[in-house]
């Protein structure tokens, strides 16, 4: 009956049988059973004040409805050591009250305890919906097409390598490429975004999507272990493990504040009647209202609940943090260090501008370029073979040689054809015209004469600027961007976005080597993090305070070393992240200060018998709730930024 708190301090077990519709058939009639006996011995008393028996066997049975299961896990509790928990208070407290004569007011005590319970079960259950939905994600069956045939099979028995169909309203239940149709998919459950995302063949999709509209034929490329649903549903499971230093701070203190009060509880009943006089009816009294209003459940129920309000309204926003000790941690973010491809670029390399020389057309110039290219699977040759839209005839190409940091030397219908570097024109003894775009160029030259150059670039991300701005706003001092790029690419997006400091040209040690320099210049307390995407990435995700990962493109080493990981891959979230960390901070701070305040107020007034049992409900269910409700408050933000 008793929808008892479970918190380490507390070490209360958890006996929540209620299901998503409320109290059950049995525990509603406990509880009116209950209320009803109540109601008759109140009424009872009243009218035969002389029947003893009578009002006090409806008080006991109505206790017993209301309160038995309090007991009994109490005792179970005590009988393995643990001794001093919320059942434990409630226990000796009620059962003290029946033995100094305050029948009533022992039975309303578990009356108000059982119907605080259920509001605060209620209120736990809707702290917890945004991350229970995200659980709604996670894909009963998958159409395992084999031949002609489907077969409906476990998401875990697919094999990387199978083809799989998804029709419309189904969830995509592996991560895959797209082989044959095209449909509108509904990513809201991943990223939080709610407009949906259009696909079609090659393209790859992830588990957890909602296929809208059209029939997809998909090829497996990761097992369900490894699929994104998975890893999702594994990060939101394990966030609560990593606690918060504030989390832990209330441990610990619960752990001896517990005890303390039961200590003093005792002292209070038995050394004033002894060496102050009065009545020990009286000074009894006063202890058992002391126990009730002690119980540290407010603390330690509503702090570990702000977080996890955090963490869900993180999700409910595409941002999956992996832990409270994060959330918390970012909220004391000094420095902010940016990979540049994929991170505050798009990591799509297109083709910018041609520059032809010496009588060459732009036309002739990507048809040389990329006969050259055809061969090569490098981004950049990717993206000329993209510029041109045609296919090369590879087999009238005679004499390929791939030249090494340089570029590529081909022959086609008897011409000799160069694509490569400055450093190739030279090597060639080529007259060429440098460029001063910003970008990668790529220099053409054909039997000796320098042809063009063709400027290819990657976009930076609309968002980007907005995350420079916004995280400036919030105080962080400074941003940085390390990249393998040249010092011209990455200063110009530096000066473009508003960045304080470029670092290039850097391999993945040196990326390391620059962060933890940033890492010593920063201010004591205060934290640095890492945005990154890319597998090369990984080694500084993992070193920095926290490392945050692009999760919709990003590699899955990123994602793995990460610490927190955003699915729409826009940088903006991460501003969306500090938001929510402070907004959780502040509502955390509140719930400490309130309950302690009120806890340490109660606790005065029952020492020196100002306050009742019925107030000291209050003080212990009343608070409880009424830092719950407040924790909940994060879970109420629709829209940041």
């Amino acid at each position: 009956m008793a929808h008892n708190h479970c918190c380490d301090s507390c070490s209360c077990e958890s006996e929540n049988t209620h299901n998503e519709n409320g109290l059950e058939k049995k525990e509603i009639i406990q509880l009116s059973a209950g209320v009803a006996l109540f109601v008759f011995g109140l009424i009872f008393k009243q009218l035969n004040p002389d029947l003893f028996w009578g009002y006090f066997a409806a008080f006991v049975i109505s206790y017993l409805f209301l309160g038995g299961e309090v007991i009994l896990t109490a005792l179970k509790n005590i009988a393995k050591g643990q001794i001093f928990d919320e059942n434990f208070l409630m226990g000796i407290a009620t059962v003290g009250a029946f033995a100094i004569g305050d029948y009533p007011e022992a039975v309303a005590v578990m009356l108000f305890y059982q119907v605080g319970e259920y509001f605060q079960g209620a209120a736990l259950r809707k702290s917890k919906k945004s991350i229970t939905a995200l659980m709604d994600i996670r894909p009963d069956y998958a159409n395992l097409k084999q031949g002609s045939d489907l077969t409906k099979v476990a998401p875990e028995t697919v094999r990387i390598g199978d083809f799989i169909v998804v029709k419309p309203g189904e969830k995509i239940p592996l991560d895959g490429i797209v082989t044959d149709g095209e449909s509108m998919l509904d990513t809201s459950a991943l990223t939080g975004e709610s407009v949906p995302h259009s696909v079609k063949k090659d393209d790859n999709v992830l588990s957890g999507c909602i296929n809208q509209s059209g029939l997809l034929t998909v090829k497996v490329t990761k097992e369900f272990s490894e699929s994104t649903v998975a890893k999702i549903i594994d990060l939101v499971e394990n966030a609560s493990s990593k606690k918060a230093p504030s989390e832990n701070f209330i441990t610990t203190f619960a752990k001896y504040y517990t005890p303390a009060v039961v200590g003093f509880a005792a002292l209070l009943a038995l050394l004033p009647p002894l060496f102050l006089g009065g009545g020990w009816n009286d000074w009894i009294g006063r202890s058992l209202i002391f126990l009730v209003i002690s119980c540290p459940c407010a603390l330690v129920i509503s702090i570990p609940l702000g977080f996890f309000g955090g963490i869900g309204a993180a999700s409910h926003h595409g941002i999956l943090i992996k832990g409270g000790n994060y959330l918390e941690a970012l909220n004391n973010v000094d420095t902010v260090v940016f990979d540049k491809t994929g991170t505050l670029t798009k990591g799509i390399f297109e083709v910018k501008s041609f520059y032809p020389a010496n009588g060459f057309t732009k036309e002739e110039l990507l048809s040389f370029a990329a006969k050259a290219e055809s061969f090569s699977s490098h981004p950049i040759a990717t993206s000329v073979m993209k510029a041109y839209g045609s296919i090369v005839n590879q087999e009238s190409l005679q004499n390929y040689e791939e030249i090494s940091g340089h570029g590529i030397r081909v022959t086609s219908d008897g011409r000799n054809i160069l694509v490569g570097n400055d450093k190739m024109m030279k090597r060639e003894n080529i007259t060429f015209v440098t460029s001063n775009d910003i970008g990668t160029k790529v220099y053409v030259a054909v039997d000796g004469i320098f042809a063009g150059s063709i400027i290819i670039a990657d976009d930076i991300k609309p968002d980007s600027r907005k995350a420079i701005l916004g995280l400036k706003e919030k105080g962080v001092r400074r941003t940085v961007i390390l990249t393998g790029d040249n010092q011209q690419i990455g200063q110009s997006i530096a000066e473009t976005l508003g960045l304080d400091e470029v670092h290039a040209q850097l391999l993945p040690a040196q990326k390391v080597e620059q962060l933890e320099r940033l890492d010593q210049e920063k201010p004591r307390g205060k934290k640095l993090v890492f945005v990154g995407d890319g597998i090369n990435d990984a080694p500084v995700l993992a070193r920095a305070d926290i490392g945050i990962a692009m999760g919709g493109l990003g590699s899955d080493a990123a994602i793995e070393a990460a610490d927190v990981v955003l699915m729409t891959d826009e940088p903006s979230k991460l501003v969306d992240a500090i938001i929510i960390a402070r907004m959780t901070k502040k509502i955390v701070v509140q719930n400490i200060a309130f309950a302690l305040g009120v806890k340490g107020l109660f606790l005065l007034f029952g020492a020196f018998g100002y306050a009742t049992l019925w107030e000291a409900v209050f003080a212990d269910v009343g608070v409880a709730l009424i830092a719950i409700l407040n924790a909940m408050r994060v879970l109420k933000t629709k829209k940041i930024s």
